[in-house]
């Protein structure tokens, strides 16, 4: 069988889409050579994280002959490329799927990751809204099959576009190996002293953005304990408000802001932490929370969204407003050994259930099917 992807998230994305795109393939070709696998993206930009691709002969990269009119090519024009490679299946690893395909008889997938542009609408510009909607509602309507990576998102696409519960399967994304490796103490003294990190902390994974709510944590700071917070993430404007909420209640010491750990780091980071908390309004998954208790961390996470399925029933979970609450069981987790081995054996246990080659097991299966 030869499966096409769009590809341009894999090459392009250093998070989220493009996480989820460089492990889908990696795990389709690494289980079942037997089929092709063909990329499509307007550009094969160099990645580190891509080093995989040079490990399988079954993979294939395509780009457009002409560097002009690339989105064009993507959204439309990659459907004459398709037929040429004889793709049997076209799968759209973000949302999206091309113009024209339904007409040209390629079978297609394509993976919705969550409706967040439609439920935080303030998050988005009103001109991205109505982009991402469209297409959305586009490739839902010509798709043969839709994954949804979460029960929630499949149940916000049934209530908020109507789409047909039966032509929606979730399957859900898993996680990089090393997540599951215990980290050396060498390995783990590196980190520590790379970036002075103290003996006890909380720690806080993800985009310093709004929806992330990092302002929950800072707030219930005041309500526990010295323990120093770490926060890993890209920044945009809302850090400038977590600071100053940080400086106005004299707590700036007490947080350290890291914004270029290497992926290869961070499994020590969680391996570290005392407690990850991971207090985001709304996710499509939540995959920290994911990584965190494959790590044997214990998690405090938000309700609201999804977040319940990635942590698991031994997880610790807060309204997202609720910084009383938050901090409670911070404080409860501190002082309670017994409980926080029960959330750690628990969690692992949980995260048993996202072993890659389940994962793609259901995936491939999905491909065979249609």
């Amino acid at each position: 069988m030869k499966i096409g992807y769009d590809a341009k998230r894999l090459f392009l994305n250093n998070t989220g889409l493009g996480n989820y795109s460089r492990w889908l393939v990696k795990n389709v070709a690494q289980n079942y050579p037997g089929n092709e696998y063909f990329l499509y993206t307007p550009k094969a930009k160099a990645n580190n994280r891509l080093s995989f691709l040079n490990n399988y002969s079954n993979i294939k990269t395509v780009t457009p002959k002409s560097k002009l009119f690339t989105s064009w090519w993507r959204s439309k024009g990659v459907v004459n490329d398709l037929l040429r490679d004889g793709i049997n299946i076209y799968h759209g690893l973000s949302h999206e799927l091309p113009a024209g395909i339904k007409q040209s008889g390629i079978k297609t997938v394509v993976t919705v990751h969550d409706l967040i542009f439609i439920r935080l609408p303030d998050s988005f510009g009103w001109i991205n809204r109505r982009i991402y909607t469209a297409k959305v509602n586009y490739a839902c309507k010509i798709a043969d099959k839709i994954i949804a990576i979460s029960q929630k998102t499949k149940d916000d696409l049934v209530e908020l576009l109507n789409v047909d519960a039966g032509k929606i399967e979730v399957i859900y994304q898993g996680i990089d190996p090393i997540f599951n490796s215990l980290q050396s103490a060498a390995q783990k003294e590196a980190v520590i002293a790379k970036y002075n990190l103290p003996e006890k902390f909380l720690l806080s994974v993800g985009t310093i953005e709004t929806r992330k709510n990092l302002l929950l944590i800072a707030k219930a700071l005041t309500h526990i304990d010295n323990t120093p917070l770490v926060v890993i993430g890209r920044p945009t404007k809302y850090l400038n408000e977590v600071k100053q909420f940080l400086t106005d209640r004299k707590l700036t010491g007490r947080v350290i802001f890291l914004h270029d750990v290497t992926f290869n780091e961070l499994t020590a980071f969680y391996q570290l932490a005392s407690i990850f908390i991971y207090p985001s309004r709304y996710e499509g998954f939540g995959l920290p929370v994911l990584e965190a208790i494959s790590s044997g961390t214990p998690v405090i996470a938000a309700t609201g969204s999804c977040l319940e399925e990635a942590g698991g029933p031994d997880s610790l979970y807060v309204d997202p407003d609720d910084e009383n609450d938050l901090a409670q069981k911070i404080n409860r987790i501190f002082a309670d050994e017994n409980l926080r081995q029960t959330m750690i054996a628990g969690g692992k246990q949980h995260a048993a259930r996202f072993e890659n080659i389940k994962l793609t097991a259901q995936l491939t299966q999905l491909y065979n099917n249609i």
